[in-house]
């Protein structure tokens, strides 16, 4: 059998429960589709179903890859490490496809909505591996940076009477370089 590596059934089934498995990975739909509800609302292109559907995956990535870690007498932590790390690598493209640059006025979009699904996918990862202080502390967090971002960014550009045209993002000292607009 060429399978032959591969745990039984039984095996898995010993491993977690069910009930646990299930609430890891609720987990990750739940706190990635909050952070999705946030750019569903402000009309963002990855929104609640991206965002729960990234941080699922990536939940789920983990969870095999622990359970299979975990089968016979050592737990593999180098298996799961190259596993998240994949995971990371490869939700980066996805971010990059919500990234829009118009050449007609120089505005890059969708920087933001890119960093909030990378986060969502964090967010699955630590669900997977059973990290919920870390994965509702983090959704707080980026809640946060969503919510209340907006509100710092629009306060110090009145106070410190920032030009419309940087304020918006077509300046020097806008964010990440000239040309940079609103996520």
């Amino acid at each position: 059998n060429t399978l032959s590596f591969m745990p039984t059934s039984p095996q898995l089934s010993q491993l977690l429960p069910a009930w646990e498995v299930v609430a890891r990975l609720g987990a990750a739909v739940l706190v990635g589709g909050i952070i999705g509800l946030n750019r569903e609302i402000r009309h963002k292109s990855a929104g609640l179903r991206t965002q729960a559907l990234v941080s699922l995956g990536s939940a789920t990535a983990t969870l095999v890859v622990s359970e299979l870690a975990a089968v016979g007498d050592t737990f593999d932590t180098s298996a799961v490490s190259r596993v998240m790390q994949g995971v990371l690598t490869g939700i980066g493209f996805l971010g990059a496809g919500v990234i829009l640059h118009d050449r007609q006025d120089g505005q890059i979009q969708g920087l933001t909505t890119a960093a909030s699904i990378w986060v969502s996918c964090t967010l699955g990862l630590a669900c997977g591996v059973g990290f919920w202080h870390l994965a509702l502390a983090v959704m707080g967090l980026a809640l946060a940076v969503l919510l209340g971002g907006i509100r710092i960014e629009q306060a110090v550009h009145r106070r410190w009477g920032v030009p419309p045209e940087v304020a918006k993002g077509n300046g020097p000292g806008s964010g990440s370089g000239p040309g940079t607009g609103p996520n």
